[in-house]
C-alpha cells in the first residue's frame, strides 16, 4: 500500500485527516536527507530528521540559559519544523557560499508546497513558525538559531573534526558562521570559542588565527 492509497482511505472518512496523514508521510523523507556533520562516533553522517530532533531536545535541556523573553516550547516547535523544507530543497552546506546564494528561493518554494499539504489553519501555523525562524527577529527565533549553530559545532568537535577536516574548514570560517550562538547565551559562545580554539590547537580545524605578537 503506497502513500496515495493511505491518504485516499483517510480522505473517505475526513478530508482534513487525509491531508494531515499525507503531510506526516511526506515528512518521512527528512530521514533520507543527509547532512555534512557526522555523528559523535564518526560512523556516518546525520540526517535532517535526527538533526531536528536533537535540536528540539537541546532547547529543552538548555532552557535554563534562555532569557525570560524566550518561549522555549515555541522554540522547540520552530526547531522541529525549520528544516522540513529540505525535503525539496535538500540540505545546504553552511560553508558552500555558492549554494547559499540560491538557498532562500529554493526553501521558500519548498515551504509553499510542503506546508501547503496541511489543512489551512495548520499550514498557516507551521509556516509562521518557519517564517519566524528565517526572519530571526524574535528572541525565541534567535535562541532557536543559536542552537542550530551550536549543535553542528559540538558534533564536529566531538567527532575529531571529521567534517571540518573533510572540507578544509578553518577557525576563522567557523568563528564567523557561529557568531550568532551568543544570541542564545553568552555562556554558550564562551564555551564555543574555547572549543574552536582547542580544535585549532589540535589540528582538527584549520588554524588561520592571526599570530599574537608581544
Amino acid at each position: 500500500m503506497d502513500q496515495q492509497e493511505i491518504v485516499a482511505m483517510a480522505t473517505d472518512r475526513a478530508v482534513d485527516l487525509g491531508r494531515r496523514l499525507d503531510f506526516l508521510l511526506e515528512i518521512d523523507k527528512l530521514k533520507a536527507i543527509v547532512r555534512r556533520n557526522r555523528l559523535v562516533d564518526g560512523s556516518r553522517y546525520e540526517n535532517t530528521a535526527e538533526h531536528s530532533w536533537h535540536l528540539a531536545v537541546a532547547a529543552m535541556i538548555l532552557a535554563p540559559d534562555a532569557g525570560p523573553e524566550v518561549d522555549v516550547l515555541r522554540a522547540m516547535e520552530i526547531l522541529l519544523v525549520h528544516d522540513i523544507v529540505e525535503i525539496d530543497a535538500d540540505d545546504t552546506y553552511t560553508y558552500d557560499t555558492e549554494a547559499q546564494r540560491h538557498k532562500q528561493a529554493l526553501e521558500t518554494a519548498a515551504a509553499e508546497r510542503v506546508f501547503g499539504l496541511l489543512p489551512e489553519v495548520q499550514a498557516l501555523r507551521l509556516r509562521s513558525l518557519w517564517d519566524e525562524y528565517e526572519a530571526r527577529e524574535t528572541p525565541t527565533a534567535r535562541f532557536a538559531y543559536a542552537l542550530d549553530r551550536l549543535q553542528p559545532l559540538l558534533l564536529n568537535a566531538a567527532s575529531d573534526g571529521a567534517s571540518w577536516r573533510e572540507n578544509g574548514i578553518t577557525h576563522s570560517q567557523t568563528a564567523a558562521v557561529n557568531g550568532p550562538i551568543v544570541d542564545g547565551s553568552p555562556l554558550w559562545w564562551d564555551v564555543a570559542q574555547d572549543v574552536l580554539g582547542r580544535a585549532a590547537d589540535n589540528g582538527i580545524l584549520g588554524d588561520d588565527r592571526p599570530e599574537v605578537r608581544d
